[in-house]
C-alpha cells in the first residue's frame, strides 16, 4: 500500500471529480490518464460516485484512483469496498481516521485551523487537506500555519485554479493542489474528452518547489 504523501506526489493536481453519470467515468479517467494526471478523486457527491470508482480504475488501471467527500465511517467503508485506493475528507475525525486504518486506506482529512491539524498530529497523521482553501485565508494562511508546523504534507483545495495553483505549489509543505477546473461540467456535457486531456496536460506540467 502506497503511503498518502507517495500518491499526493504522484502529480501536482488532483482533480476533484463530480460524476453524474457512471457512463462518463470511463472516457473522463483515460482522458485525464492520457494528460499526465495519474490520481483521480472521485467526489461521493453523487448516486454515480461509488460505482464510478470502479469503471475508472478498469478503464485507466494506471491511475490511483480514490474517493472524495468522504463524512462518516460508512461511507469510507462503502468506498473501500468500491476500490478506493485512497480516501479524502472535507474534515477530521477520530471515527474518520481510526475506520481508514482499519482498512489500511491512505486517508488525505481536510483542516482548516491549527486546532485541526493538532487533533491529527495526535491521530499520528502527518498530510492534510487544507480545504476550502480560498476561503480560510488561501496561500497567506497556508504560510502562517506552516511556521508552527512544519513537516507536514498538504494538498490546498477549494477554489484552487490553474492561476492561483502556482502559488500554492511554491509553498514547502504542498506536494500537490486538488481542484475542478480541468473538468468542467460543459466539456463532460459535450463529451468532449481530447479538451479534458489537454487541461490535464496543462495542469500536469505545473511546477512544484
Amino acid at each position: 500500500m502506497r503511503a498518502i504523501v507517495d500518491i499526493m506526489r504522484l502529480c501536482p493536481v488532483i482533480p476533484v471529480l463530480v460524476i453524474d453519470r457512471v457512463e462518463d467515468a470511463a472516457p473522463l479517467a483515460r482522458a485525464l490518464s492520457d494528460g499526465g494526471l495519474k490520481v483521480l478523486e472521485v467526489t461521493l457527491r453523487t448516486p454515480a460516485g461509488l460505482a464510478a470508482i470502479a469503471a475508472m480504475k478498469a478503464a485507466a488501471p494506471d491511475a490511483v484512483v480514490g474517493a472524495g467527500t468522504v463524512n462518516s465511517a460508512d461511507l469510507l467503508h462503502q468506498a473501500a469496498d468500491a476500490g478506493a485506493e485512497f480516501i479524502v475528507a472535507p474534515g477530521l475525525t477520530e471515527s474518520l481516521a481510526k475506520a481508514a486504518k482499519a482498512r489500511s486506506l491512505p486517508f488525505l482529512p481536510g483542516v482548516a485551523t491549527a486546532g485541526d491539524i493538532l487533533r491529527g498530529l495526535e491521530l499520528g497523521l502527518g498530510a492534510f487537506k487544507f480545504f476550502p482553501a480560498e476561503t480560510i485565508g488561501g496561500v497567506p494562511a497556508l504560510k502562517a500555519l506552516e511556521g508552527p508546523f512544519s513537516g507536514l504534507d498538504i494538498c490546498p483545495t477549494g477554489g484552487v485554479t490553474l492561476a492561483n495553483a502556482p502559488s500554492y505549489l511554491a509553498l514547502p509543505s504542498v506536494r500537490c493542489v486538488g481542484g475542478s477546473w480541468i473538468t468542467p461540467k460543459s466539456l463532460i456535457a459535450a463529451q468532449d474528452f481530447a479538451a479534458v486531456t489537454r487541461l490535464a496536460a496543462e495542469a500536469a506540467a505545473l511546477p512544484r518547489s
